[in-house]
């Protein structure tokens, strides 16, 4: 057993990933924090015991996605509290590094514990829960946990691992472009994106006028960030580092002119797998490059960064780990040179070895949703004054035109994104039904999802839907009307429609 306890953790050991281990942990809690402060805020109104589509529902069905605590449990909407408070004090705890500091199986216990904190959630969250980085988090939450803790030093599987999430991650997108719509492939796609993109940022319009040359430049760095680079990060340093600062770079830009709730910000994250210590020193000098010296004396590791000072047991659990993520991500594998490939899936109950991939075509219309209410009228007859129509606003989502677009990424605004997707499935979705007439009798949790309240807290006397084509506004008409955005004259699409 002498290659085991001593040959083998030796092979294992990446001693130049120290600072990649910290950023991913570290990183990757902060990214669960936020996720479970969003749906701290916002499950309970939109699934809860009196949601739009009511989580108690759907597992009296048997309908959930896959395992969930709530099974077991049941749901109620202070349990859901409860989670979510307990999800954000493990997340800010792993986030200071304390449980980092301790035995090498702390940290893995408590990113499992996340882990499954999440998917509880996100297997009940039906549509509001359906977006990829829903998944994303969880299998880098899964995965991070195997880098373990200082005792030890950094596994190089699991490393590797991580480098492979980021390829499906970009190479997948990249593919789904490719494939998708004719846009990508004649370079026009960010003719429009950053226009109908789900939730413009303060940058997005500026991004949107830059002239027609800039944005085919901009079509063609994402083709190379996505299909070339994540190549370069299985190469040896200083390649791979030279790899994820591209990725980094290109997701940092895509940070500055969007709102993609933790998705670039998780991409950048997850780069850090193939940053050196010794290319982050030279980068930066005032980072030491023996970050985990120390801790490798202490367990017994040799000066040389071998894990000889390697518990047996951790051994067996990274390996058996490793070879979990290996097997679960094969069918991942097969998709991404399908002709068929599926975007944002996951092949197993557990989301694990997930494919990914988004915008694989652009829209080339926004298309605006808007909801309007009015106190005025009597009996069955609105009014017939359009003055008396006032807009609900929402926190996010394009609605009053003189409104600069808000940065709320990495912050998820669920009800604001599935407006977006409205016109795009149709406006007869149960949820969105259910939105109307909770706003019809005042519903306080779903009035605190909104901007805005025309009617401040009171039940209106009527409610009404309008569809309006939206587009960034010049720069001459901006200094003529004030106006971020310029819209048509709309038409009603639902409504009026009174309390019943």
């Amino acid at each position: 057993m002498e290659w085991f306890t001593e040959i083998l953790p030796g092979w294992l050991a990446a001693p130049d990933g120290e600072w990649a281990r910290e950023i991913l942990q570290r990183g990757v809690a902060a990214l669960y924090l936020v996720a479970f402060l969003s749906t701290l805020n916002q499950f309970r109104a939109l699934l809860g015991e009196r949601g739009l589509l009511p989580a108690p529902e759907l597992l009296a069905a048997g309908r959930q996605r896959g395992p969930t605590l709530f099974h077991r449990w049941g749901y109620s909407d202070r349990r859901l509290a409860v989670l979510a408070g307990v999800g954000m004090a493990v997340s800010a705890l792993l986030v200071t590094g304390i449980p980092q500091t301790g035995p090498p199986w702390l940290p893995l216990a408590l990113f499992l514990g996340l882990y499954g904190l999440y998917l509880s959630v996100v297997n009940i969250g039906q549509v509001f829960y359906g977006f990829g980085w829903e998944m994303l988090l969880l299998e880098a939450g899964f995965t991070v946990g195997l880098l373990g803790s200082q005792q030890v030093p950094p596994p190089a599987p699991v490393l590797i691992l991580v480098v492979w999430l980021v390829f499906r991650l970009e190479f997948g997108a990249g593919m789904i472009k490719m494939r998708g719509g004719p846009e990508w492939r004649d370079l026009t796609a960010l003719d429009y994106h950053h226009q109908t993109q789900p939730m413009p940022n303060p940058l997005s319009r500026q991004a949107h006028l830059k002239p027609p040359w800039w944005h085919r430049c901009e079509v063609v760095g994402n083709h190379v960030a996505q299909l070339g680079v994540p190549f370069l990060l299985f190469l040896p340093q200083p390649v791979a580092s030279i790899g994820a600062g591209a990725i980094i770079l290109t997701q940092l830009w895509l940070v500055a002119t969007g709102n993609f709730a933790w998705l670039n910000w998780a991409t950048i994250v997850l780069a850090a797998a193939a940053l050196g210590d010794s290319v982050l020193h030279r980068i930066i000098p005032a980072l030491p490059a023996d970050l985990g010296a120390d801790a490798a004396l202490e367990s017994g590791a040799a000066s040389e960064g071998s894990a000889a000072g390697t518990p047996v047991y951790w051994t067996v659990i990274v390996l058996a780990g490793s070879v979990a993520l290996i097997v679960a991500s094969v069918p991942a594998l097969r998709n991404l040179f399908s002709r068929r490939q599926l975007m944002n899936a996951s092949f197993n109950r557990w989301q694990l070895g997930n494919a990914y991939g988004a915008f694989g075509s652009v829209t080339r219309q926004r298309i605006e949703i808007i909801i309007e209410a009015t106190e005025a009228g009597s009996g069955d007859h609105p009014p017939e004054d359009e003055a008396d129509w006032r807009p609900y606003e929402f926190k996010g989502k394009p609605g009053d035109v003189r409104r600069r677009p808000r940065q709320w990424a990495p912050y998820h605004l669920r009800l604001d994104w599935m407006m977006w997707f409205l016109p795009l499935s149709g406006l007869h979705q149960r949820w969105f039904h259910t939105l109307l007439a909770r706003l019809l009798v005042a519903d306080p949790a779903v009035l605190r999802l909104l901007r805005q309240d025309p009617c401040a807290g009171r039940p209106p006397r009527f409610i009404r839907v309008r569809s309006f084509r939206y587009r960034f506004a010049t720069r001459a008409e901006r200094r003529e009307t004030g106006h971020y955005w310029m819209r048509d004259d709309g038409r009603i699409v639902i409504g009026p429609v009174a309390a019943r």
